[in-house]
Formats: structure tokens, C-alpha cells, sequence
């Protein structure tokens, strides 16, 4: 496998570095994350270069690319003091593309293409977070009519996108072992009268809203399906290696940013008469800080070469989640050791890196459900 990256890429990525040079500078990230705002200007700039609908198909006005290609964009983003969040609209619509209707792919279709979140992703709820078939949220057919009744938790972008793609129970159903394909995906508009949205007040993440939704009687009709009846649940895991991935690239551009930040600052430092950078125990942080970010890139290389040449991902992803979102967390926090006091300010982006990053070892598949993942498939090769 050869990880060079192409002509075309390296124009790509020089690109983005002189959006992100002129609408994602370090003062402008601080002014956002520090109004709890998100990062209007440069997801504007993001969206007038092209790279909005990157890896979104041509039909809909999107730039096909490779998931390689994919992944060295959100690795660049978070690299040079990006958010995550501001990329990878192409993976999060894919469920969308794949089994809307038409009405429903032009909606989402239409905030994606001016840079607005295509919709809420309604999975997550206070009693199904990793466990996503105990989803209690249900759906009920009355009078040519469907009520959507349930309470969903940790919504990303709730407070301003204008759709939820809603994964609800049939009410009619009994529980059991079959219970997964109870399950269907609904279009739900966020404005629909029954929606109560509330923000939810995080340590980390300021510059993208967090909400609490609760459904009551909420009005559909049944052209809001989505695909098809009962197979809601297998519809949503259509896409999960390929954006777990992207959290894995994401990561490991955030390790590189806080490493490349420890290591000029290790050189500039001087403390009893030298820079900290000759000291063994920060030469010892930076030499395995190093090697964890090799081996991130390694890994979320190696697994988007094998989804490209058409290979089951669904180890590889897990242990590329699970070890970027470990190793990350490491090299970070290492960074922000090395960097002592300043690191721990709000003047250093370290420090908003550091509590950024946690939340991705949760996020996506937590590092248990990556370990069970990975775990059973893994020993299935040894039966």
C-alpha cells in the first residue's frame, strides 16, 4: 500500500491551509469557543471553497473523492487549530442519500450546500447511549397520521439545524429479542409543534450546541418515512466504520496540532540557564508522543487504503477509533505537561484541545464498545 499523498491531494490540502490561514486564525477560534459560538466565518469560507461537499456524489452537487482524501482533510482541519465538526457533512448524510425520498434528499440537500447541518442525528437517548437497539422513543399510526413520543439526549446542533432524522420504535410492538426491526427512521422538522429543545451546559465543545429534545405527539405524516419500515436500525449502521474513522483522523490531526505547539515551545523555553528540550524526561515525552501519532497515522491510513480497495473495515475501524482516541488523549496531555502553566490558560489552544479531545473516547462508540467490536470479531478468526 502507498501512502503518498498525490498531486491532487497535496493541492487540495495547500488550499484549505490558506482558507484556514485567512478565517481559522487562533484568535478568531478563542473568540468563538470562548463566546460559546460557533465558527460561522470559516464553515462559510469551507463551504464557498468546495470543500463542504466534498466526497458528497456529483448528482447532488458534491465532489466524489476517496475516503483517503476524506480523511487527510479532516486530519488538516484539526491539525492547524480547526474544530472537528466542521467537516465530514458527506459521511453524516449518507443514511440520507441512501434512503430518503426525494422531497426529503432536496431538503437536506439545501442546508448542506449553503454550509447548515442536513439534519440531527436522533439515536442517542438516557437509556440507549452505546446499547442504541434500547431506544424507547416510539412512533404510532392514528387517523392517517404518525405520532412520534420520546426523549432524545446529547443532539449535536439542535438548536439550529431544521431536521432530525429520528430513529423511533413501533408503539405497537411487543419486546423481545427481535426488537431491532421495530425501528424506523423518521424526517422530523425541528420546528414541528411537540419539539422542546434544551441546551445542555458542557465542559468542552463550546463551539457546537448540545441539546436535550423531547418529542410529545409530535405530527408526521407518512411520507416522512425514511426507507424502509422495520429496518430503521440497519439503515443507521450503513455508514459507522467510515465515520468512526473520520473521529480517528480528526484525533489524530488534534495530536499532531498539540505536539507541534509542545515541541517549538520545549525548544524556546529556557529554564536553569537551557531549554526544557534538553532535559531527558521532556526528550522522553516527545520521542513517545511521536510514536503514538505514527502509529495513528498508520492505522487511519491503512483502514481508509483497505475502504477504498473495497475490504471489510470493521476491525480496523474499531481499533483505529479505540487506539487514535487513547493515543490522542496521551499526546495531548503529555503536550500540555511540557507546556506547563501557559498550557493550562485559555491563551494556549492546548488547553482547549485537552478538553475537546476527551469527549471522543465517548462519542462515536465508546473505547468498551470499540474493544467489544473489535474483541469478538477478532477471536472469530480463531475459531
Amino acid at each position: 500500500m502507498d501512502f503518498n499523498i498525490t498531486e491532487e491531494q497535496e493541492l487540495l490540502l495547500e488550499s484549505l491551509r490558506e482558507v484556514m490561514d485567512r478565517d481559522c486564525t487562533e484568535a478568531y477560534m478563542r473568540e468563538c469557543n470562548e463566546r460559546h459560538e460557533s465558527p460561522k466565518r470559516f464553515i462559510d469560507a469551507l463551504t464557498e471553497a468546495g470543500f463542504g461537499m466534498l466526497g458528497v456524489p456529483e448528482e447532488y452537487g458534491g465532489t466524489p473523492v476517496d475516503t483517503m482524501t476524506l480523511m487527510l482533510v479532516a486530519e488538516e482541519i484539526c491539525k492547524n487549530g480547526g474544530p472537528h465538526f466542521v467537516f465530514g457533512q458527506a459521511l453524516s448524510i449518507a443514511d440520507m442519500l441512501a434512503y430518503g425520498s426525494e422531497e426529503q434528499k432536496r431538503q437536506c440537500m439545501e442546508e448542506v450546500t449553503h454550509g447548515r447541518v442536513g439534519f440531527v442525528l436522533g439515536f442517542t437517548e438516557p437509556q440507549a447511549g452505546s446499547d442504541s437497539s434500547a431506544i424507547a422513543t416510539t412512533f404510532k399510526r392514528k387517523d392517517g397520521k404518525v405520532y412520534l413520543n420520546g426523549h432524545k439526549s446529547f443532539m449535536s446542533n439542535a438548536l439550529t439545524a431544521k431536521y432530525m432524522l429520528c430513529l423511533a420504535r413501533n408503539a405497537d410492538e411487543i419486546e423481545g429479542e427481535s426488537k431491532r426491526n421495530a425501528f424506523s427512521m423518521w424526517w422530523m422538522p425541528m420546528r414541528s409543534e411537540g419539539v422542546t429543545v434544551e441546551p445542555l451546559s458542557k465542559i468542552g465543545w463550546h463551539m457546537m450546541d448540545t441539546c436535550e429534545v423531547y418529542l410529545r405527539d409530535v405530527e408526521l405524516d407518512g411520507k416522512d418515512l425514511v426507507g424502509t419500515e422495520g429496518d430503521g436500525f440497519m439503515q443507521a449502521m450503513v455508514n459507522f466504520e467510515v465515520e468512526r474513522l473520520l473521529m480517528a483522523a480528526s484525533l489524530l490531526g488534534y495530536a499532531e496540532c498539540a505536539f507541534g505547539d509542545a515541541a517549538r515551545y520545549a525548544n524556546q523555553r529556557v529554564q536553569f540557564g537551557k531549554p526544557i528540550g534538553k532535559n531527558q524526561l521532556i526528550q522522553e515525552k516527545i520521542t513517545f508522543m511521536k510514536i503514538k501519532i505514527e502509529n495513528m497515522r498508520n492505522m487511519v491510513y491503512r483502514t481508509a487504503w483497505e475502504i477504498d480497495n473495497h475490504m471489510g473495515v470493521q476491525t480496523d475501524s474499531a481499533l483505529a477509533k479505540l487506539y487514535c482516541a487513547q493515543a490522542a488523549n496521551q499526546v495531548v496531555d503529555d503536550a500540555m505537561q511540557i507546556m506547563g502553566g501557559i498550557g493550562y490558560t485559555t491563551d494556549c489552544r492546548i488547553s482547549r484541545i485537552w478538553i475537546d479531545s476527551r469527549v471522543q473516547r465517548i462519542g462515536g462508540g465508546t473505547d468498551e464498545v470499540m474493544i467489544h467490536i473489535a474483541g469478538r470479531q477478532i477471536l472469530k478468526e480463531y475459531q
